[in-house]
């Protein structure tokens, strides 16, 4: 892949993620029948949410969307244009509609932020920790905006899960050398393999079940 620098693989990888998740919030927003402004705020914070919690953690300005100033146009566009889209075609947005994109963020952002995290020398831990944060918090603020428990927590799907072994799987193709454009594909791949076969199977991680309470002593 000598055509395509890590830096320019970068930047797509973040802009497919903020199409990506941009998507999964302009749905959310929809399933709650929110105002103009509305579905544009829940669009925003998916799209820039998990990304701008990565850039504060890390000390890094400017954030992505104050430097590329043109995705906040394309967010609009882009919600007006799905708005548009779903009501001229009288479809009802589900949350199935609203998992795919979200699925296909999760492993995007993962691979964008850990690798950003080790550009800036940060041990691999906390690499693959900011690479989940960028997967996720985007969901979660879009989910608690929307008043709803944030379907990282509460499907019970492995969804940070699938965003830490993504992160792994850099970490872990930079340690034998590989290609910088091979390790964040593996790591989208692993990431939204692992996120889409959970939500294709209904495979659930165990959950904490509460004992029954007893009759007093």
């Amino acid at each position: 892949m000598g055509w395509l620098s890590l830096a320019t693989a970068l930047t797509a990888i973040e802009a497919a993620a903020v199409i990506a998740f941009a998507l999964s919030g302009v749905v959310a927003a929809a399933r709650k029948r929110l105002d103009a402004v509305g579905v544009c705020m829940v669009a925003g914070l998916a799209a820039f949410g998990g990304g701008t919690v990565r850039d504060v953690l890390l000390d890094r300005r400017p954030f992505f969307w104050v430097e590329h100033a043109l995705w906040l146009w394309v967010l609009l566009g882009l919600c007006v244009g799905a708005m548009s889209f779903l009501r001229s075609r009288h479809l009802s947005p589900t949350l199935r509609a609203m998992q795919w994109p979200d699925a296909i963020g999760l492993g995007l952002f993962t691979a964008n932020g850990t690798q950003i995290a080790l550009v800036e020398g940060m041990p691999a831990i906390v690499a693959v920790l900011m690479g989940m944060i960028t997967g996720t918090f985007g969901g979660v603020l879009r989910d608690i905006v929307c008043n709803e428990i944030p379907t990282a927590f509460a499907d019970h799907r492995p969804y940070a899960i699938c965003a830490f072994a993504g992160g792994w799987a850099l970490v872990a193709a930079q340690a034998l050398q590989w290609p910088g454009e091979v390790g964040l594909l593996l790591s989208i791949v692993l990431a939204t393999g692992l996120r889409a076969w959970a939500l294709r199977t209904g495979f659930t991680l165990p959950r904490w079940e509460a004992d029954e309470p007893g009759p007093p002593r």
